[in-house]
């Protein structure tokens, strides 16, 4: 039995909860309650993480730092390796173009995956953004100029208003409208990411759910009898100029969903990051036992 003064304290306490829950559900909704729940929830998720430093092997053996994490869904569980990194905000390149994808459709600056936005005839160093395209092809070959002109046409205050809405990071969207995801004003930590990836799957961000759909069917890249990949790739420097390689996404083997973020820092201006973030990706990926189908 507790004292009777603690158990006064107590009912007081849960009074005072419940007067504050009303007051802010009355005031701002029921939606920001759900999304303050689950940003507590994966502000604290480093703190019970298991460390696998045995994944160190992995990036030490292509001359790079960086970090990986992973949430098992069916139990809560997350593994991490370089928690320093992890917790460290990065400018999140194109991996941000999941979230301007997620805008654009609701906005309806983009009114639906076969809209095309014509090219603007200057040619760039990748072919694959030299041609019309719709938000799914430039989704997959991760378009920088399509999305530059998406972020003109949504508008800085709306873009500003949506990072604020869904807490991305630090929320700074300063700098020009089409380019502030990539000049490391806005920054963003693996474990963050790894909280939005989560979100998203389960349609708990505040945009509609038709739309969530889409974008999860767009980053879609692997689907076969054994498992489902989706993720969305970044390549950014950081105020050094060191190389920032990002995959952020999700596998789901036998109905069962894990989420995971890997980033690669490197100093050699010659690393291929788009073989070097993906190998290590999926190096980790075949050592906990996935692409078989049996987790």
């Amino acid at each position: 039995m507790h004292p009777p003064e603690v158990m006064i304290k107590s009912i007081q306490m849960k009074k005072t909860t419940i007067a504050m829950s009303t007051t802010f559900t009355r005031r701002f909704g029921v939606l920001p309650l759900l999304l303050i729940g689950s940003l507590f929830y994966f502000s604290c998720s480093v703190n019970r993480a298991h460390i696998d430093d045995n994944l160190e092997k992995y990036f030490k053996a292509r001359n790079v730092e960086g970090c990986f994490t992973m949430l098992n869904n069916a139990d809560g569980k997350v593994t991490v390796y370089n928690m320093n990194m992890d917790t460290t905000r990065y400018t999140p390149a194109s991996t941000f173009k999941i979230l301007s994808s997620l805008i654009a459709l609701q906005t309806g600056v983009v009114t639906g995956e076969d809209m095309v936005i014509k090219w603007d005839d200057i040619k760039r160093s990748n072919p694959e953004w030299n041609k019309d395209l719709n938000i799914r092809e430039a989704f997959k070959v991760s378009a920088v100029p399509f999305y530059q002109e998406v972020a003109r046409r949504i508008g800085k205050d709306t873009l500003k208003r949506w990072v604020d809405s869904v807490s991305y990071g630090n929320k700074n969207t300063d700098g020009p409208v089409d380019s502030f995801w990539l000049n490391n004003k806005l920054k963003i930590s693996p474990d963050e990411q790894l909280g939005f990836l989560k979100r998203l799957y389960f349609d708990q961000l505040p945009f509609r759910k038709s739309v969530q759909e889409t974008v999860k069917s767009i980053m879609m890249q692997e689907n076969n009898t054994a498992y489902k990949l989706s993720y969305k790739t970044g390549w950014g420097f950081d105020e050094q100029g060191n190389s920032l390689g990002w995959i952020t996404g999700w596998i789901e083997e036998n109905n069962h969903v894990y989420f995971f973020v890997t980033l690669v820092k490197s100093a050699d201006p010659e690393i291929d990051m788009r073989r070097v973030r993906m190998d290590i990706t999926k190096d980790i990926l075949k050592e906990y036992g996935f692409f078989q189908g049996k987790k």
